[in-house]
């Protein structure tokens, strides 16, 4: 009987601990999103800028139609692999904190 009773303590205290483990983790991946979305958009217009900066600086030169073609055609790719770059970031996390939930739903059965 005082075996059992020490092993229930124990186990409440495990849980108890790991509670505050899980409930930790889940404002490090809430902490973690917001720290992403701030970032991406720091991104977002720091390349927004440098294509401003960019159009500005052709007003002062003298540069033929397709050379400017060219460059918009290059300012188009940077921005659509930032905007990917940026999905695959935002789904990298959403998969782990997927996986994290499903690990811990396994531990608590």
């Amino acid at each position: 009987m005082r075996n059992f009773l020490t092993l229930l303590v124990a186990a409440f205290l495990l849980g108890l601990c790991l509670a505050r483990v899980a409930a930790a983790q889940q404002y490090d991946l809430t902490l973690e999103k917001q720290q992403l979305k701030a970032r991406q958009k720091e991104e977002r217009k720091a390349l927004k800028l440098k294509e401003k900066y960019q159009k500005e600086s052709w007003k002062n030169q003298l540069i033929s139609k397709s050379v400017r073609d060219q460059m918009k055609h290059q300012m188009e790719r940077e921005r659509r692999e930032l905007r990917e770059k940026h999905k695959d970031e935002l789904q990298d996390l959403k998969d782990r904190q997927r996986a994290l939930k499903e690990s811990q739903k396994q531990f608590s059965q």
